[in-house]
């Protein structure tokens, strides 16, 4: 084969052999000679025919570069779904479906469901590497879907409770040492072992899962380390646990490691590390954006669209729950240190006030000075709480109107209403749309019987917090008493959709429906009453009254004798169940009733002669004459006693018969003489008015005269005669209604989160917790 040099003169030049020896030639243009090689070398041979195109192949044919000629492409070959391979595909592909289930059914918290699943693909899992070990084929095996599915499956007893098996599974992938970083997961066996209160094997699983993760990894040795400390606390070893916090706080500051470690200053009594920890605390950074970012600051429309777009998003919703969180801490931790790091607790509130206005939360400095009053509160200080709310008047309006708040639920518990109603007043001016203003105002206006006016109030307080629960309750008194009652049932019904174990306002509804004469709904409320309210004796009473009053005496019956069993004072539920064993002949056992009725009541002889005519009807005759002869002795002047007296000594022929008979005639007669003498009262004043209705002025003052004595005369006809107790008149009958309005609404420091649940045995409630809308 001989060389062609395109570009050059062949006639020019001989055709040299590529075996033979080699001159190098210029080209006709005098351009040296293209892959031109030494003299002595090889020269490889060329390609003479250009790659992949040809002008003679298909001469004459049309333009097809898609190839559309030549027909449509052959099916596809279909899969051998019999073949070795694709049965083991298949089942690691059912493997992993059946663990990302298992994951989705935790996230929804059924987590009975994650764990079957996770059981089934553990079988499964199991059923592949045996699949793969038959084929020959085991260095295939797939160590991560092995690992996925154990740690799954962990993970799930854990969440179920069954922390043996979690251990289990957790020691199987830890032991294997073909699964890298699996020492990662002694962090879980530690929380298992903290659930468990295994405290000692906790930190010692810690430690072990600490040693084996590097210091790149900063943040995971930080939480473990955190985890270290709460273990240290919950074995009382703070001193341990102040050495771990510490070093968390010098490496890596966070709100709750710098509250723990105040709490544990506090453990050990050390009061200038409290306070140092304290200003530890207040200083450490959130990393949040300031909320003015999220203000429009120009009229630019597409910025505006973005900080409207990010104003509420998820990321703003963290940084906001991080900040209330921190507030949180540092309000509960100045409750906590301040009575402590001082001489008085009101220098040490004073302290705190001063370091937190020198930090980046200076709008908690008011709310502390509020919670300042709150403990003189506590402490029965009411004169220092009061002046503390008063010097609030002068600032700013949010502060003075939850200061005024206060200070009108203070003079309202001490029933100086109009004291109450000012403050009120204050808090509606400094602030109108505060809800717990308005409801105070309306309570003040309650009081006074001026129903509307208050309903009005409680209204608005809903208008601006449609959540206030406790403006809705008192609406719904409000409309009761107005005898609204379908609109108080309306209020009543929405406050249960919020409150729905809340039982005074099923017992409210329970109430209004007996009003409404719908005793059946009013049995149903109350019986949901005693499900939330088991032992309330009122309740049971009440649910007694209903059944009875539907002739269902076996009913009534069992809830009378409930009530009795967890009140065993109230009187009219004695009367009842006394009345009921008379009626039902059975005298010896109403015996034990009216004798706890004559304790209550020993002035009030109607329970003593009640207890003699029951041996009376028993037929122990003997203990009712010792019964009467000791009504007499006391109520010497009582009438039916000494009848009864006579009528035994009759009976049993006593020789006293003739001396109690004596003594009956003798107060007989002075009775008459006292009705007598009741009877003349009465003419001379009906006489009197006579006189008194065509007389001079002096005669009008006459009869002034004779209607006082009138009057005066009813009162004593009201009250039992002079051979009567005072308490012979009907005892007044227990309310068990709450139909009193809740009261008013104590403010305490917004500081828009609720008590820690677990942190600490340290966090302080407020005062009037339960009055405050949240």
């Amino acid at each position: 084969m001989t060389a062609k040099f395109p570009g050059t003169a062949i006639g020019g030049r001989p055709l040299v052999s590529s075996f033979g020896s080699r001159i190098p030639m210029a080209s006709s243009m005098g351009r040296p000679m293209t892959g031109a090689v030494q003299e002595g070398a090889a020269r490889p041979m060329t390609a003479v025919r250009a790659a992949g195109y040809s002008s003679s192949l298909m001469r004459g044919s049309t333009f097809d570069p898609l190839g559309q000629s030549k027909g449509p492409a052959p099916p596809l070959e279909a899969k051998n779904e019999d073949t070795a391979e694709e049965k083991i595909k298949i089942l690691e592909k059912k493997v992993n479906d059946l663990i990302e289930e298992s994951c989705m059914a935790q996230s929804i918290g059924a987590f009975q469901l994650a764990l079957e699943k996770a059981k089934e693909a553990g079988r499964k899992e199991r059923a592949l590497i045996r699949q793969r070990e038959a084929s020959g084929n085991t260095e295939h095996i797939n160590l991560d879907l092995t690992y996925s599915v154990l740690l799954n499956l962990a993970n799930q007893y854990a969440n179920n409770e069954m922390y043996p098996e979690a251990l289990n599974s957790y020691h199987v992938i830890v032991k294997n040492k073909m699964f890298t970083n699996a020492g990662r997961l002694k962090v879980n066996m530690a929380n298992i072992y903290f659930e468990q209160k295994n405290y000692p094997k906790a930190i010692k699983f810690y430690r072990m899962a600490l040693d084996q993760i590097s210091n790149t990894h900063k943040e995971l040795r930080i939480k473990i380390m955190q985890n270290i400390g709460v273990v240290f606390v919950r074995l009382g070893q703070y001193s341990d646990a102040i050495t771990s916090f510490e070093h968390i706080m010098t490496e890596s500051p966070n709100i709750k490691t710098g509250f723990n470690l105040i709490l544990c200053y506090y453990a050990v009594g050390d009061r200038e590390r409290m306070k140092k920890a304290f200003q530890k605390l207040i200083s450490v950074p959130l990393g949040i954006d300031d909320e003015d970012k999220y203000i429009p600051a120009s009229d630019d429309p597409s910025s505006n669209m973005v900080i409207e777009a990010i104003k509420n998003d998820k990321l703003h919703q963290m940084e906001r729950d991080l900040k209330v969180l921190a507030e949180k801490y540092i309000m509960t931790a100045a409750k906590l240190i301040a009575p402590a790091i001082e001489t008085s607790f009101a220098s040490g509130f004073d302290w705190c006030v001063d370091m937190v206005k020198c930090s980046q939360y200076v709008e908690l400095a008011n709310d502390l000075e509020i919670n300042k009053a709150i403990t003189y509160l506590r402490q029965k200080d009411f004169n220092q709480a009061v002046e503390t709310l008063k010097t609030f008047e002068k600032k700013d309006s949010r502060v003075k109107s939850a200061a005024a708040t206060n200070l009108s639920f203070l003079y309202f518990l001490e029933k100086d209403y109009d004291q109450a109603d000012r403050y009120a007043d204050l808090a509606m001016n400094a602030d109108r749309y505060n809800p717990a203003a308005l409801i105070n105002k309306g309570n003040t206006v309650f009081v006074k019987k001026d129903y509307e006016k208050a309903a009005e109030f409680y209204k608005e307080a809903l208008r601006n917090d449609s959540s206030c629960t406790e403006a809705l309750f008192n609406l719904g008194l409000s409309y009761e008493r107005l005898n609204r009652l379908e609109e108080g049932l309306d209020c009543f019904l929405k406050l249960h959709s919020i409150l729905r174990s809340s039982a005074e306002v099923m017992y409210q509804l329970a109430h209004l429906y007996e009003q409404l004469g719908d005793p059946q709904q009013a049995i149903e409320w109350l019986m949901q009453v005693i499900s939330a309210t088991p032992t309330d004796p009122h309740v049971l009473a009440k649910l007694g009254k209903l059944h009875d009053d539907e002739g269902d005496k076996s009913q009534a019956f069992q809830y009378y004798s409930e009530s009795f069993r967890y009140f065993p004072s109230n009187i009219d539920v004695i009367e009842w169940l006394g009345a009921y064993y008379i009626e039902t002949q059975f005298c010896e056992k109403a015996i034990q009733y009216f004798e706890r009725a004559t304790l209550i009541q020993p002035h009030y002889v109607k329970w003593q002669l009640i207890v003699a005519s029951c041996y009376r009807r028993s037929g122990n005759y003997q203990k009712a004459l010792e019964t009467y002869k000791e009504i007499h002795r006391r109520f010497p002047e009582n009438v039916e006693c000494l009848r009864f007296l006579v009528r035994l000594s009759t009976d049993m022929g006593l020789k006293e018969v003739q001396e109690y008979a004596t003594k009956l005639k003798k107060v007989e007669k002075m009775k008459e003489l006292r009705e007598q003498r009741v009877k003349s009262g009465r003419e001379n004043s009906a006489r009197g008015r006579r006189e008194g209705s065509t007389g001079s002025a002096d005669s009008g003052r006459s009869s002034s005269s004779s209607s006082k004595g009138e009057r005066l005369s009813a009162k004593m006809r009201s009250l039992p005669g002079s051979n009567e107790p005072y308490e012979a008149s009907s005892p007044k009958e227990l309310d068990a209604s709450y139909v009193d309005p809740l009261g008013p609404q104590m403010d305490r420091p917004k500081t828009g989160a609720k008590k820690p649940a677990d942190d600490d045995d340290f966090a302080d409630e407020d005062l009037g917790d339960e009055l405050l809308p949240e």
